[in-house]
């Protein structure tokens, strides 16, 4: 049966089937013709692969970065990293970066993080003469932040779906997203040194001061927001409905940017971002339940054991696999189908479950700038009114800076858990 699932699966996505659609058609079509349920157990299903209360913190974080977008709070986080790191050459593009990593720490989303930031960065990149071409790339790299610096949503996506603490996931996610910005910061600065990019980015900058008072609110939001989740006051789900507060009072009553009138746009941008990946995990449970009365994930962990011997090559071998499966599959599918498949075997080798999930969401954020489908590379290009061709110059090394920094996450197991391990053991 469940050779048979893959199979359909596969083959409505090379025929452009939407995703939700593609894995409910295959999880159906394995009810009907391998069980003897009627098919109201699919509906049940769905109904319980929703029915969890960390996943209501999805929608609330997309929403809370669509009222950041709107309210003024991207803008100034800009000019305050501006003021940081602009003052060099290729300080404007360090600054892509810096922005996206503190942006990331309140939407927990990689797209709405590459339309926030992307929509000043990139216009401004350009005017300054940085090719279009490298200002998509770039946004699109550095916006995979917004999936590996907490809150994130594929981590919520992972501990749901393999029982990991969420909490622990996020803390665990530090570590890597500094590596990434650190590395992605130096690559651009030198970059821009060889090519001559970036010489007058200094030019109409704040002073730090002026700048971080004005985006003072906006630094204070995930000072609240992750210190109420890890200071044990809020859960995760809690705390994304604090920052939809506090971004409704500094949008409309602070900085006063956010009108009453733009809300009717807002809430219908967030509630179609937060049904199609609802869609996805429901449809994405009942596959994954089939494939648990199956005993697929335990036979797989069975052969991944004898196949691969070694917890190294175990681990050279799911990147591997994912890297693929990232160019073809969205991130959220992805982490719900094959995390309780892939994180019992991790385990069976001696690996920690939070460890193995920050690998899996780093891995499959590359498939988002990754094509042919990734989304970050045509909302990047959108933004930039460029085409993905002239992308393709530049996005090889943005890829190959973010696998050496995979190969140190995957082999370096304390830069993820020494944090997480400080605080929760």
């Amino acid at each position: 049966m469940a050779g048979t699932m893959l199979a359909i699966m596969l083959v409505l996505f090379a025929l452009s089937v939407p995703v939700a659609v593609a894995i409910g058609l295959a999880a159906i079509a394995g009810i009907e013709f391998y069980t003897r349920f009627p098919l109201i157990v699919a509906a049940q299903q769905i109904y319980v692969a929703l029915d969890r209360f960390p996943l209501a913190a999805i929608p609330f974080f997309i929403l809370a970065g669509n009222l950041m977008e709107t309210g003024g709070i991207s803008r100034r986080l800009i000019a305050f990293a501006r003021a940081l790191v602009g003052g060099v050459q290729g300080g404007l593009a360090v600054t892509t970066v810096l922005t996206c990593m503190i942006f990331a720490a309140i939407s927990g989303s990689s797209v709405a993080t590459t339309f926030a930031i992307g929509a000043i960065m990139i216009p401004a990149l350009k005017r300054l003469g940085y090719p279009a071409g490298f200002a998509a790339s770039l946004q699109a790299s550095s916006a995979e932040l917004g999936v590996v610096i907490p809150p994130s949503i594929p981590m919520i996506l992972y501990g749901v779906a393999t029982q990991t603490s969420i909490p622990e996931l996020f803390i665990a996610g530090f570590g890597p997203g500094l590596l990434i910005a650190t590395v992605l910061s130096l690559l651009v600065l030198g970059w821009c040194r060889v090519n001559g990019w970036g010489k007058a980015d200094g030019e109409g900058r704040m002073g730090i001061l002026q700048a971080g008072r004005e985006a003072f609110f906006a630094l204070l939001m995930p000072v609240i927001v992750l210190g109420g989740i890890y200071g044990g006051v809020t859960t995760p789900t809690e705390a994304s409905v604090i920052a939809v507060a506090y971004a409704l009072v500094v949008g409309l009553l602070i900085h006063r940017e956010l009108r009453l009138s733009h809300l009717y746009g807002i809430f219908r941008r967030s509630v179609i971002t937060s049904s199609v990946i609802m869609f996805i995990i429901a449809t994405a449970g009942l596959f994954s339940w089939l494939l648990n009365r199956q005993r697929v994930p335990d036979l797989m962990a069975e052969w991944l054991v004898e196949t691969f011997g070694t917890p190294a090559l175990y681990l050279l071998g799911v990147n591997a696999f994912l890297f693929v499966v990232g160019m073809f599959v969205e991130t959220s599918a992805s982490i719900i189908v094959l995390g309780p498949i892939l994180a019992p075997a991790a385990v069976r080798f001696g690996i920690d479950p939070v460890h193995f999930g920050i690998i899996m969401v780093v891995n499959l954020a590359l498939g988002m700038v990754t094509p042919p489908f990734g989304v970050n590379l045509f909302a990047a290009a959108q933004v930039a009114e460029t085409g993905i061709d002239r992308m393709i110059r530049y996005l090889p090394v943005f890829i190959l800076a973010v696998l050496v920094c995979l190969g140190i996450i995957t082999y370096v197991p304390q830069l993820s858990l020494g944090l997480r391990d400080l605080l929760y053991r």
